[in-house]
């Protein structure tokens, strides 16, 4: 039997981080246990005000945030604060398939319009690896704005 699995991200601003990965994603966030929210509605301000009734004071607001497949298949991502900052390279990182079924330059040209998309949102492209058949069809690396590794592929 297979496992589902939630990827789970340290982060200083939990809020803006699963914002960042939302809008790579085409995710969504989720809205409050037994909360209702509307179509159009910002799941954010949603839980903010399930925070405020719930009496977590608002320097406590932003520990944890999350964001999901709005299709269902995709992994959970959680996002938690934490203190110290990231200090070395990912052991484990995403890889976004942004050109699937594409190859050569069309491949390329595919991942680097998407870089561009994702620096536009608040990511560093960090290099790009050219297609070297039959190993690779050639990647973008990139960082989150926390500085998270991950690639274009």
């Amino acid at each position: 039997m297979s496992r589902e699995i939630q990827v789970t991200f340290d982060a200083h601003d939990p809020k803006a981080l699963s914002t960042f990965w939302r809008d790579v994603l085409g995710y969504v966030h989720p809205g409050p246990p037994g909360v209702d929210v509307p179509e159009g509605a910002d799941p954010l301000a949603a839980w903010d005000d399930f925070l405020a009734r719930a009496g977590v004071p608002e320097d406590q607001r932003n520990m944890a945030s999350a964001v999901e497949d709005p299709d269902g298949p995709g992994p959970r991502l959680f996002f938690q604060r934490v203190p110290e900052d990231k200090v070395a390279k990912n052991r484990v990182h995403l890889d976004v398939r942004a050109a699937p079924g594409l190859e050569g330059d069309e491949r390329m040209a595919a991942l680097e319009a998407e870089c561009d998309r994702l620096v536009a949102l608040g990511a560093t492209r960090v290099r790009r690896h050219e297609p070297d058949l039959p190993m690779s069809a050639g990647f973008i690396v990139m960082t989150d704005p926390e500085g998270n590794d991950f690639c274009l592929d």
